[in-house]
């Protein structure tokens, strides 16, 4: 017997539901992770531009509308159902991200971020594949976008007093990741000092509930709110208007950020936190307990090849995270045309 329109209404309907989850999800994770960005996941999934807009949308308009009772106009014009769904996605993301993700790092870094190295990798030519037509302006914000990363990628963070007008602003930056491929919020954080604070944060939050948290995270979530309230409308025109340009400028951010997740890094300059002294890491000194001593923070690193890491490269195993992160693209960006 064949289904009724209001049950293959219901199949698409819960089909793309479990579409935007995903999406969401992956979003979510990418949020977490320094060097990777939510917008990147988004545009390869298909549902950047749709985000944008329905970002965009979130206006005095809509607001007035929710004032005045006209709930169902609202939520139809912010288009509700979509940010919806992919909102719980990214949250199961996030979390997912703070507490599964932080571990495998902490545990397993070098596999990690080869995997994370291999989507990157493989989302510049995809990225690059989606521009109509290549000339001297293109060109130029490509490598012009790749320089600028590049430089960002070594500088040193800076050793921010976590103040709560600094984690506001360090919402309106890092959202920005949000929405702008190749950028990744997590990596701004790392670069404006505060990546070891904002994410324990979350997770201990998260863990204990405790309300000594809620004010920082209050604090940097209404930056991001401010953040994606001007960057929306920005890049929403800039996208629109100079399609190109934009792509091939976000595919050159996306290049220069590789240095950043290169998976065998040696620590060169190390921060202590109890006494605020920072000093370089001798040789003899390099082993693996430099990730796991919470005294610590790694301020500084030289970029190496596996023969010359200072712990067991799993040359093997990272080189089939690479091959899986570039697989993990490719079925994303299917994912993005056939749901």
């Amino acid at each position: 017997m064949e289904n009724s329109l209001e049950e293959i209404t219901q199949t698409k309907l819960q089909k793309s539901e479990i579409g935007l989850i995903l999406r969401g999800l992956s979003m979510g994770v990418a949020e977490v992770i320094p060097g990777v960005s939510g917008g990147t996941l988004a545009f390869i999934t298909g549902i950047y531009e749709e985000l944008l807009i329905s970002i965009k949308s979130v206006d005095m308009t809509s607001i007035r509308m929710v004032f005045s009772g006209q709930f169902k106009k609202a939520w139809v014009r912010v288009n509700g159902p979509f940010l919806l769904w992919l909102a719980i996605g990214m949250f199961i993301g996030i979390v997912g991200g703070v507490f599964g993700v932080t571990f495998l790092l902490d545990k397993y870094p070098e596999v990690l971020w080869s995997l994370f190295f291999g989507c990157i990798f493989a989302s510049i030519p995809y990225m690059l594949s989606q521009v109509s037509k290549f000339n001297v302006s293109s060109i130029l914000g490509f490598v012009f976008a790749t320089a600028v990363a590049g430089c960002l990628c070594i500088l040193q963070p800076v050793q921010a007093e976590p103040s709560l007008f600094y984690i506001f602003f360090a919402g309106i930056i890092a959202i920005s990741a949000l929405i702008l491929p190749g950028v990744s919020g997590s990596f701004i954080l790392v670069l404006l000092g505060l990546y070891t604070t904002v994410i324990p944060s979350i997770k201990s939050f998260l863990s204990t509930f405790a309300m000594e948290y809620f004010s920082l995270l209050f604090v940097f979530g209404l930056g991001c709110l401010v953040g994606l309230a001007v960057f929306s409308r920005l890049l929403t025109y800039i996208y629109q208007h100079h399609r190109d340009v934009t792509l091939a400028t976000l595919s050159g951010f996306m290049l220069g950020s590789l240095i950043k997740i290169w998976p065998w890094r040696n620590p060169q300059l190390v921060l202590d936190k109890n006494s605020g002294v920072t000093r370089l890491i001798t040789d003899s000194e390099l082993t693996r307990s430099i990730f796991h001593n919470d005294g610590l923070k790694i301020i500084s690193e030289k970029f190496v090849f596996p023969g010359s890491y200072f712990s067991d490269p799993f040359t093997l195993y990272c080189i089939i995270g690479m091959l899986v992160g570039v697989g993990a693209v490719y079925g994303l960006a299917r994912s993005g045309k056939i749901t």
